[in-house]
């Protein structure tokens, strides 16, 4: 980054996010991201580039050009969400995104149709030897009898996932061209394969049966290779592949050798390791192979639309709101989120209560949910909750996206439980904190109001805002009172005092909201002169 550009960020409004746009998206995207702040499209940056320039932006924006790695990553370090304008995310280092706190999300449906209606064309010039047709009638040759096609009717479309896009083909290959259609999945069930008129299989069996096999799984430690030599010779000598999914699902060498050695008839391939592939690539030379540049997603209406969704998801995080495609974070509902927004603040704040309340060596955290909390996805609360918790014990940024991580990185075991029995209010929220000693805190919402409503089994009533002094003591006649006094002789302002109890004379919790800061010296004068058993700040 130059002098003046480290420059401009300084002398930015404060809170004003900036957005770098690393790979060309659709005009429409840009214009959708201004919305959120600055951005800056500056495309073809090397690795090092990438690297010196990223520490000045919120939010990065990529196609598949630009690789996002760990280095990238950790030199962000005001980077909170990086967006692929596309779906698959195999340039993104998404473990270390996740380990820094970075949202990771895509646009999983704008490219679906430009996607599977390539796969289409792909598999009709395949059956039909279009490409080679027209090479040889562009080079003089008239040679009708060299290119006896296949007719697709009645054959058997083999499908390796059945994602969007693998649903779509499916729908246009047995709606369309009257095709049987298989699909090996093991995440579809029976009734979304039969919306499509699929018929689910086994690996072995997609292999044997397909007369054209086309892959549409995303590209992960799983599925690399998934299609290699052995595949490949277990597949009928006439049948076609075709990928338009990701370069390294289908093993390019034994592809090409299959090709060389008529282990099968043809394959159509728009997606490589190593974009563009170098001079000498196997399938550049090898028989019946028929190559495109990546052009799945190319088309103008995809490309507005991927740019359009991306930017929209950025516009909403930067603004403080979720994403509909987030990759490394638990995908909520849009009407889950909206029952569950309600607990987000209470969840982050009872974690932070809990830290400043002493706990320590932390060895295990249980989010318990009672009420209509228990039928919710409440995985973003207990992550809320360890937001609030582990930002007082680590300088690592910590957010909902990485909570989980970095407690697992400290030892700390993290538990969910639900129940239908409540101690208090029929809707609530407890919190256990196992370190050096047990905190528990639990909170509810009352008439559209967060409150805190137990803390170490004492019944109480604390707005979750403000600065408060808690404190125990023996449930003596003269320690209201006496606290009351000593913040007086100070100048320290009460605004809201409660108190809980075990029992009369037994053990009590005061709670007290003040105005400004006390001093150190004066909890101790406090707790040495009143008789407390403990007294500390907190600020919520």
């Amino acid at each position: 980054m130059t002098t003046a550009e480290a420059r401009s960020v300084t002398q930015l409004p404060l809170g004003t996010s900036r957005i770098l746009v690393a790979d060309p998206i659709a005009e429409d995207g840009v214009e959708r991201l201004r919305a959120a702040g600055e951005v800056d499209v500056v495309t073809g940056l090397s690795r090092e580039e990438l690297i010196e320039r990223i520490p000045g932006y919120d939010a990065l924006v990529v196609r598949s050009e630009t690789r996002v790695t760990a280095e990238v990553l950790a030199a962000g370090t005001r980077l909170k969400v990086v967006g692929r304008a596309g779906v698959g995310v195999d340039n993104i280092d998404i473990a270390a995104a996740t380990r820094h706190g970075v949202l990771v999300l895509n646009a999983p449906t704008g490219n679906t149709i430009a996607a599977a209606e390539h796969a289409v064309a792909l598999m009709c010039a395949l059956a039909r030897n279009v490409a080679p047709a027209d090479q040889s009638l562009h080079a003089g040759r008239w040679e009708r009898s060299r290119f006896m096609g296949m007719e697709l009717r009645e054959k058997t479309l083999g499908l390796l996932g059945l994602g969007k896009i693998g649903f779509e083909v499916a729908r246009a290959a047995s709606q369309g061209l009257l095709m049987r259609v298989i699909a090996h999945d093991p995440l579809v069930t029976p009734e979304r394969a039969e919306q499509a008129q699929v018929e689910l299989v086994d690996l072995d069996t997609l292999i044997r049966e397909s007369d054209v096999l086309s892959v549409h799984t995303p590209l992960n430690d799983t599925t690399r290779g998934i299609i290699g030599a052995e595949q490949l010779r277990a597949m009928k000598r006439t049948a076609r592949v075709i990928n338009v999914a990701r370069g390294g699902i289908v093993d390019e060498e034994a592809l090409a050798a299959a090709l060389r050695a008529g282990e099968i008839a043809g394959a159509a391939v728009d997606v490589f390791t190593k974009e563009p592939p170098p001079a000498d690539h196997p399938l550049l030379q090898a028989p019946g192979a028929l190559l495109t540049p990546h052009l799945g997603a190319s088309t103008r209406e995809a490309q507005v639309n991927v740019a359009y969704d991306v930017a929209d998801q950025i516009v909403a995080v930067l603004s403080g709101g979720a994403a509909r495609y987030a990759v490394n974070a638990p995908v909520i509902l849009p009407e889950e989120m909206a029952a569950l927004q309600p607990y987000l603040h209470l969840a982050h704040q009872m974690g932070s209560l809990a830290a400043q309340m002493g706990a320590g060596q932390v060895r295990e955290v249980v989010c318990s949910y009672t009420g209509e909390l228990t039928g919710r996805d409440t995985t973003v609360l207990t992550a809320e909750a360890l937001r609030g918790l582990l930002a007082r014990f680590t300088e690592t940024r910590i957010n909902p996206i990485n909570a989980r991580a970095v407690a697992r990185q400290h030892g700390i075991e993290v538990g969910e439980s639900r129940t239908s029995r409540s101690v208090d209010y029929a809707n609530s929220m407890l919190l256990e904190v196992v370190g050096g000693e047990r905190l528990s805190i639990a909170g509810t919402q009352l008439e559209g109001e967060a409150w805190i409503t137990r803390v170490n089994g004492y019944k109480v009533r604390m707005r979750p805002e403000g600065r408060y002094l808690i404190g125990t003591n023996r449930d003596l006649p003269g320690v209201i009172a006496g606290v009351s006094s000593h913040l007086a002789r100070h100048d320290i302002n009460i605004a809201n005092f409660g108190l809980g109890r075990d029992q009369p004379r037994g053990h009590a919790l005061f709670y007290v909201e003040v105005d400004d800061s006390v001093p150190t010296e004066v909890l101790g004068e406090m707790q040495a002169t009143i008789g407390l058993e403990s007294v500390r700040e907190v600020q919520l």
